[in-house]
């Protein structure tokens, strides 16, 4: 059995109906309304498009407001909604530039509300391209490094590419995942805790002392996954006071992740 504790979190109509076979490709319509919605309410950054085989999606560029480019930041948000989500993803994409960092906050396979991680396994395939897609989009730029800060489901997307792409962790220098989970009933298409004992770039593995507690739950295991891996720079930060969305805690968890990155990739700050 699928179990992940972030299941249907972002749900607004609760069904106890599987959701059809023919739903296995993200929801266009639903993509189109988002896009639609955040390109018309867009205060920071501006949108910009890409295509993925026959997937065309939205991302927001946020260029860095500093004299000093450090690099770019692939932002991925969670289970059913946008690269502009207020919780998370719009504080990490907006404010990281004020510290030398160019953002790119792209739109991930997503179903309709009712839809669980189940149904989301089968848009786990759909990941790679999108991914690659925004690698490439800092490399035209020539903007390196680039690391990856993801939530939630987009946690357990961008890990199964890091574990199972080929040149995945040579386009990227680190990973940070936000409210992560793995287990060992994951099915293999989305296996994050096999992905996560692939990954040996550098690593910011940070919760809520208040998450959902199979998130909680599963810090021993990704300890475990990090060592099987051999990544001597994995690091699991696990902070007070916040829950799965960082409500109240979120320019906290800005400044953790900055910190962590500027220690790794500022030539400025001492190792």
């Amino acid at each position: 059995m699928i179990k992940k504790p972030y299941l249907g979190i972002f749900t607004i109509i609760i069904s106890l109906l599987v959701l059809p076979a023919s739903t296995l490709a993200s929801d266009k319509a639903k993509e189109k309304r988002w896009a639609d919605q955040i390109v018309d309410s867009l205060i920071s950054g501006e949108d910009v498009w890409f295509e993925a085989g026959s997937d065309k999606f939205l991302g927001i560029y946020t260029e860095n407001e500093t004299d000093k480019t450090l690099g770019g930041v692939i932002v991925i948000h969670g289970m059913g909604v946008h690269p502009n989500w207020a919780d998370i993803i719009q504080p990490i994409r907006s404010e990281l530039p004020q510290y030398g960092w160019h953002t790119l906050s792209i739109q991930m396979p997503i179903l309709a509300n009712e839809a669980v991680y189940k149904d989301y396994v089968p848009l786990f395939k759909e990941v790679p391209p999108r991914m690659a897609a925004a690698v490439n989009f800092f490399k035209q730029k020539k903007i390196s490094p680039v690391v990856v800060v993801a939530h939630s489901l987009g946690t357990d997307m961008s890990v199964n590419w890091l574990g199972n792409s080929p040149g995945a962790q040579k386009a990227v220098s680190g990973y940070v995942a936000i409210g992560m989970s793995v287990s060992k009933d994951d099915p293999k298409e989305a296996d994050s805790y096999a992905a996560l004992q692939k990954v040996t770039i550098p690593m910011l593995d940070i919760y809520g002392a208040q998450d959902l507690k199979g998130i909680i739950d599963a810090a021993p295991l990704k300890k475990s996954a990090a060592r099987k891996a051999g990544n001597t720079d994995y690091r699991q930060d696990e902070v007070p006071g916040a829950n799965h969305f960082f409500n109240g805690l979120q320019e906290d968890l800005v400044r953790r992740v900055r910190s962590w990155l500027a220690k790794r990739f500022d030539p400025a700050v001492k190792k």
